[in-house]
């Protein structure tokens, strides 16, 4: 079996191993058990089938950026009636576009690890 030592490419996680290389599965597993509620990794389809592990992450993850991208939108309009200071709103607003751009990225890095898995179990 030949082993890449390079990663797939940018959005490839490194907490993954390359696809190929010893053990790759398993930390692609692992990796992806951390992004999603304790109780799913702990499902024995999940466990068996990394690729369905894989599929639920990228739902979660699409998820969150959903909730990041509402709490982004509405901030102006929330913030001020709850009595907070301008300071901590911009601030917060800050949080949230950054909050979303890095599940963008995460987002990318599940689907890269799930189509490696998906041809994995080809």
């Amino acid at each position: 079996m030949s082993v890449p030592t390079t990663r797939p490419g940018p959005d490839w996680p490194c907490q993954v191993r390359t696809p190929g290389s010893y053990d790759w599965e398993r930390s692609a597993a692992r990796w992806l058990r951390e992004l999603v509620p304790a109780r799913y990794a702990s499902y024995p389809a999940f466990v068996r089938h990394p690729v369905l592990l894989a599929r639920h992450a990228q739902v979660q993850v699409e998820h969150e950026i959903r909730m990041a991208r509402t709490a982004l939108q509405t901030a102006r309009a929330d913030l001020p009636r709850m009595g907070l200071h301008e300071g901590v709103i911009e601030h917060t607003i800050k949080l949230y576009a950054a909050e979303v751009m890095q599940l963008q990225h995460l987002a990318r890095s599940v689907r890269a690890v799930t189509q490696a898995l998906a041809g994995a179990g080809r």
